[in-house]
């Protein structure tokens, strides 16, 4: 699809589609779960909602066409460097991202940690596929555009804008496996609101207290993170084969406050011991991870939140003690 000039009035926004339900079809109009998700282009997305060249001239790229749950490192580092690529231009205003929104919230989570830039970053997807009744993504792409073609949406770092919320990457969480009301951050709260079409902020724009910033210039992988989920009656087995099998780093989605049973506990500080990060996290998904003798506290951060700051932090070799930091430990 071709940008629009520079003489254009309405501010350039550039769509860059990856798939997933807002992109998905099905043969029945009342299939909400088996459908076929990433099955309609970006060309065919923007075409759906012609109101959108009232709020912004919009230029679509299709980088992936996937479940989000496809979603992968190689996918997400191709993101970061197109839409880095893409704001460098003084004729773009904004980037949205449509995408799948079962991977949604750690997508967007890695592009607020790799994009250095001012102007918005917004993450759209549907709960509903294109085909269903009452589909809800066309009017979430309406408002995402509306919101990166927002001279009030700079500055917030990456966005999540769903079901009329408007959400921080840093924070947001998917929290419902089907309601249309999925996205939030029960901490953090939300940053906004889509009111008739427009934007109403709660707040001037700010970024989110310690957020890193990594560089990804130079890398084609990162290292392999793995994510254990804390049960009772856990022994070190698990995590012993991820760091057999060739992890640079695990997170623990440990009960509670991060709490690990005695046995795994122990390996962790052998771990430590060695060198070895292992990030404790919670299966909770809220409240903040305070550090203890075991592994590296994750803060605020999910066990899938966790892993990326932890795999970005190893790219870039960086040694424990700075770890630590990137979780406000």
């Amino acid at each position: 699809m071709p940008a629009p000039t520079a003489a254009s009035a309405l501010p350039h926004v550039v769509i860059l589609a990856t798939g997933g339900t807002i992109a998905g079809s099905s043969d029945s109009n009342t299939d909400t779960t088996d459908y076929l998700p990433g099955a309609i282009g970006v060309a065919d997305l923007i075409a759906a909602v012609p109101e959108i060249t009232q709020v912004a001239q919009v230029s679509g790229h299709q980088v992936a066409n996937v479940a989000s749950s496809d979603v992968d490192q190689q996918v997400l580092l191709t993101l970061s460097r197109r839409i880095t690529a893409t704001l460098a231009d003084p004729q773009v205003h904004g980037v949205v991202v449509t995408h799948g929104t079962d991977m949604l919230a750690e997508s967007a989570f890695f592009i607020d940690l790799t994009v250095r830039s001012t102007k918005p970053v917004v993450f759209v997807g549907a709960m509903r596929p294109a085909t269903a009744i009452s589909a809800d993504g066309p009017m979430n792409l309406l408002n995402a555009v509306t919101l990166a073609a927002s001279a009030q949406s700079a500055g917030r770092g990456t966005l999540v804008a769903l079901n009329d919320r408007i959400g921080s990457a840093y924070y947001t969480l998917k929290t419902h496996a089907t309601s249309l009301d999925t996205f939030g951050a029960d901490e953090q709260g939300y940053l906004g609101l889509m009111v008739a079409g427009k934007p109403h902020f709660y707040f001037e724009p700010a970024l989110p207290t310690g957020r890193p910033s990594f560089d990804i210039a130079g890398l084609d992988r990162l290292p392999r993170v793995d994510v254990l989920y804390a049960h009772q009656d856990q022994g070190p087995e698990l995590l012993d084969a991820a760091v057999a099998g060739g992890a640079r780093g695990v997170v623990i989605a440990g009960s509670g406050n991060g709490t690990l049973t005695e046995s795994l506990k122990q390996r962790v500080q052998e771990l430590d011991a060695r060198g070895f990060p292992v990030v404790r996290s919670s299966r909770t998904h809220n409240g903040y991870v305070t550090p203890k003798a075991e592994g590296i506290a994750s803060g605020i951060h999910s066990p899938s939140k966790a892993r990326w700051v932890l795999a970005l932090a190893l790219a870039r070799n960086e040694p424990l003690a700075q770890i630590r930091a990137h979780f406000g430990a």
